[in-house]
């Protein structure tokens, strides 16, 4: 008890309490945020400094900000975003040279590979959750270093600032209010959105696997369909409806999941379901091939595997989703009781809106150095970017490797600008970049359930490379992602979930 004595002694009105609040590093967040009148005071006074005539709003919205950094501080980089290339660059920054702020409307970064295991319990789903504290610690703990749980709603590049929204995930107690943010070097790393192709029905109906929080979804649809298939009088057809699982969409992320799903089927569901077994099914609907990207050999072995294990693959174009099933091309009719909508991505709402060049896709347009060149001090990278028609490049790919690799390149330009005093808004017009960015393309991977998986080496469909499949391929698959998880106590995670998988089953319990 004898601290909760010392800690009594010590009374916040006391002299050397007071001038450490005061004059400590720690506790001057107040010289950071400001008011929306401090803010336009500090930037009015600037540009009397610099000679330019500044004319004051006779409006101005009440809403507090983050202003902009001042001589003595760090400069600030902020991120826009939370998944591979955005937390690989925060990873990755000099945190004795820069402040770093994330805004991101989620605080962790998900390992996407695993995301599937987590539906059908091969993986806990905080096993695939990586904190943003956890990947760079200077958030938590440096005074100039943020993470704010927001949505970007406005770019002003002129004034070197962003306008935010706060997520409150729809309380009803709890508005969303506003804020600026003032950056010295902007990265845009917001990612992209599922791909509906303007299809009805999809947004309404059917279930992205992207999120934890997808997953979770999924999982609680799965179980509760299976549990509602047993009530006493349901009927045959309802009953069949139920426990169709249809997954839309044959890239990695699909055949993945169909493959797991496939797994609790035949592992778990037949022994613990014994009423309903004989009815659930599996359907993967692709418009072309599955897996285009694998090898030809590659993806006949998948296809001859996913048959076996009962999924039943259909080639179609989805022409509508209702809310019980949905219409092919061709006039079918295809009921379900879980819809999971796996077709790729496409620019966010809110690139779209962001008035900057675009790449043929919609993505923002780039150059070899990441940097959007219409505008001072600001990059992009990952799934929201692509290289510019100009540059004479091809878009990259929308995959985990390419955003994390952008990340880690633009991480280290970013660190020698700022060694070189670059770091500060409008000082790297003549600053020498380097090399510019190279992709090179290791490999594909992909699980297909059974113990077998699919591992493409080449770094192209047309290239020479290794290619094999099996269970051999399986250990590679894993074994890969297990040392690619982020930290390590999610590597023990991962580990003791499969483990405790391959011993017990999955768990089966609906929370």
């Amino acid at each position: 008890m004898l601290w909760i004595k010392n800690l009594a002694r010590i009374s916040p009105t006391s002299s050397y309490v007071g001038n450490l609040f005061r004059n400590s590093e720690s506790y001057t967040l107040s010289s950071r945020f400001c008011t929306a009148l401090q803010y336009n005071e500090t930037v009015q006074a600037t540009d009397v400094a610099n000679g330019l005539e500044h004319q004051q709003q006779q409006e101005q919205h009440r809403y507090h900000g983050l202003a902009p950094t001042k001589e003595g501080e760090k400069p600030r980089i902020l991120v826009l975003g939370s998944g591979w290339a955005g937390c690989r660059l925060m990873k990755g920054i000099d945190t004795s040279i820069y402040d770093v702020v994330c805004v991101s409307p989620r605080n962790h970064m998900v390992f996407t590979p695993l995301l599937a295991s987590t539906c059908v319990g091969t993986l806990e789903f905080r096993s695939v959750a990586e904190p943003i504290s956890r990947i760079q610690p200077a958030i938590s703990r440096e005074p100039g270093s943020y993470y704010f749980l927001a949505n970007c709603s406005k770019l002003d590049s002129e004034n070197h600032e962003v306008h935010c929204e706060t997520v409150t995930d729809g309380l009803s107690t709890l508005k969303p209010w506003k804020f600026k943010i003032a950056y010295d070097k902007l990265v845009l790393a917001c990612g992209a959105e599922a791909s509906t192709f303007g299809i009805n029905g999809v947004s309404e109906n059917a279930i992205f696997l992207r999120e934890v929080h997808h997953a979770q979804e999924i999982r609680r649809k799965l179980l509760l369909n299976l549990m509602l298939s047993e009530v006493p009088g349901i009927g045959e057809e309802e009953k069949k409806r139920l426990l169709h699982c249809v997954v839309v969409g044959g890239g990695p992320t699909g055949v993945e999941f169909s493959g797991e799903l496939s797994d609790f089927i035949m592992k778990d569901v037949r022994e613990r379901y014994a009423h309903v077994k004989d009815d659930i099914r599996v359907t993967l609907i692709e418009a072309r091939d599955i897996l285009s990207s694998f090898d030809d050999g590659l993806r006949q072995y998948a296809i001859k595997q996913l048959n076996k294990s009962g999924v039943k693959l259909v080639r179609g174009i989805v022409k509508e989703v209702k809310p019980q099933k949905l219409v092919l091309d061709d006039g079918t009719d295809v009921p379900y009781g879980l819809l999971v909508w796996s077709t790729g991505v496409g620019p966010s709402s809110f690139v779209r809106s962001l008035h900057l060049p675009k790449d043929p896709g919609g993505r923002i347009g780039i150059d070899e150095w990441m940097r959007v060149p219409s505008v001072q001090d600001v990059f992009a990278i990952g799934d929201c970017s692509g290289y510019l028609e100009s540059t004479g490049k091809p878009t990259l790919p929308a995959l985990a490797q390419v955003a994390e690799r952008e990340g880690k390149y633009l991480a280290n330009l970013l660190n020698v600008m700022g060694k070189a005093g670059a770091g500060r808004a409008r000082s790297a017009k003549e600053t020498e970049l380097g090399e510019p960015f190279v992709y090179k393309h290791l490999g594909s991977m992909a699980t297909i359930g059974r113990y077998k998986a699919l591992v493409d080496l080449r770094e192209s469909k047309e290239g020479k490379g290794i290619s094999m499949a099996g269970f051999v391929s399986w250990f590679i698959w894993r074994s890969a992602y297990l040392t690619r998880v982020v930290s390590w106590r999610n590597r023990f995670y991962v580990a003791i979930n499969w483990l405790t998988t391959f011993i017990f089953g999955r768990d089966i319990s609906r929370i």
